[in-house]
């Protein structure tokens, strides 16, 4: 949907329909009088259908503003997804490379080894050859090219004997464990590139799907802002007419009371005026108040792309720990005002995020989580669906929710759905790190479609 060419066009439609209601009443726009005349029941009748048309507009709107809500919604969603599968592959390429790091120190140790049992054997030969009693085979052994090459000469385990063979023996196991370590080594850091990559491929693509998001659901709000005041200034300017012709009525009224409390004249009286007089009534120009009837209407909400999947329930949680629940909760208490920062926030506490929030200091849900927990020496996961996933034999279920339990929301039926996650607290309520522009808060529990479910991790 081009959101500018929609605005313009609901704009063009509604702006009409204003300039044909200001036209009716016959009023200027922004006139000001000390007494509104009385609108004629066809002006009212124009303002009401003016009123109308705007929200005519509204609702003919709405419908799309609400699909391409639910669209952005479920972009912000696939993007917090697309989040947690790129932290799980950078964790994927930290490791590797530690492995890699770790296998290079192996093969140079073994190098280390393989050199010293070389020495040993060149000792050897050299003693040998100084004592006389090398054969003239054993000069296979100084042409040799390489351990293995030495070692498969047969001349050599003859000059050596079979009482030196172990020196020899030695020698081939160190080559071997060399070799070995050096495969491990390249292989290990062969794997750390690639995870690494992907990781960054993985990071781009939830940076790019954020940011779209993002700017969708920032030009939603512009144009239902705009169709809204569009609305709104319908609705006045039916509402003032409508004052006016409420206070006309009542002048007609109170003039007709006035009317009603003049004596009747005497027959005497009547008789020298040459006849009665009966004081003019004010005419009304009759019927009541129109109703102003319709109503805003809001794109506004989250949408769920839950595809009619029933998300696991259970209850097979044991009791939770009184004193870990504590100490989590206070924890998440005290950050309560720090700002939603995408990919912010660890055991440690709040961090910058990632792009685009690099510069925002805060905590995404799950870290607030993870912050929280760790206060109380619990590990519960870095990403909202490992949470999930590490306490998933700790379900709860909706209905035996205790404080410091973890609510979770995802948008299907698999557990790498999750996208959200907060800690009930009691009485209905949760605190959170709702999403950007807010702050961590209490929030009244949701329940919804997207609703997962919960688990007890002090259990």
């Amino acid at each position: 949907m081009n959101a500018k060419r929609v605005r313009d066009r609901v704009a063009v439609r509604t702006g009409g329909v204003l300039l044909a209601a200001a036209l009716a009443v016959g009023i200027a726009p922004g006139a000001a009088q000390a007494a509104p005349p009385n609108p004629t029941d066809s002006q009212l009748a124009g303002a009401a259908s003016a009123r109308d048309q705007a929200a005519a507009a509204v609702g003919a709107i709405s419908a799309q503003l609400a699909a391409a809500q639910a669209s952005a919604d479920a972009a912000h969603q696939q993007a917090l997804i697309a989040l947690q599968d790129y932290e799980e592959k950078q964790a994927a390429a930290q490791q590797a490379q530690t492995d890699a790091t770790a296998a290079t120190a192996a093969a140079d140790a073994a190098d280390a080894a393989r050199a010293q049992g070389q020495d040993a054997v060149d000792d050897y030969a050299r003693t040998s050859y100084m004592g006389g009693s090398t054969s003239p085979g054993f000069a296979s052994l100084l042409t040799s090219g390489s351990p293995s090459e030495f070692i498969e000469r047969s001349a050599l385990l003859e000059a050596a004997g079979t009482g030196r063979t172990d020196v020899l023996a030695e020698l081939t196991t160190l080559q071997q464990q060399a070799d070995v370590a050096e495969t491990q080594a390249a292989t290990a850091l062969t794997a750390a590139t690639d995870l690494q990559a992907q990781a960054e491929q993985l990071l781009a693509g939830a940076q790019a799907q954020e940011s779209a998001a993002r700017a969708q659901a920032d030009t939603l709000a512009v144009q239902s802002a705009d169709l809204q005041a569009q609305l709104t200034a319908a609705q006045q300017t039916l509402y003032g007419m409508q004052g006016a012709r409420q206070v006309a009525e009542q002048q007609a009224a109170a003039a007709r009371a006035a009317a009603a409390a003049v004596p009747t004249r005497s027959n005497s009286q009547s008789s020298s005026s040459g006849g009665t007089a009966t004081a003019p009534r004010p005419s009304s120009s009759g019927g009541g108040s129109a109703s102003s009837g319709g109503g805003s209407s809001s794109s506004g909400g989250s949408s769920s792309s839950g595809g009619g999947t029933s998300a696991p329930v259970g209850g097979n949680a044991g009791a939770p720990s009184g004193s870990a629940v504590q100490t989590a909760i206070a924890a998440a208490r005290s950050q309560i005002g720090v700002l939603y920062s995408w990919g912010g926030g660890n055991a440690s506490g709040p961090t910058y995020g990632i792009s685009p929030d690099t510069s925002v200091y805060g905590f995404d849900c799950s870290g607030l989580m993870e912050y929280a927990y760790a206060q109380a020496g619990i590990r519960v996961g870095g990403t909202s669906r490992d949470q999930w996933w590490l306490n998933r034999n700790k379900q709860v279920d909706a209905g035996s929710l205790q404080p410091g339990d973890m609510l979770f929301w995802g948008s299907g039926s698999a557990y790498t759905s999750i996208y959200h996650v907060a800690m009930y607290i009691g009485g209905g309520q949760m605190i959170e790190a709702p999403d950007r522009g807010q702050r961590v808060k209490i929030s009244s529990v949701r329940y919804g479609s997207d609703y997962y479910g919960a688990v007890r991790p002090s259990a």
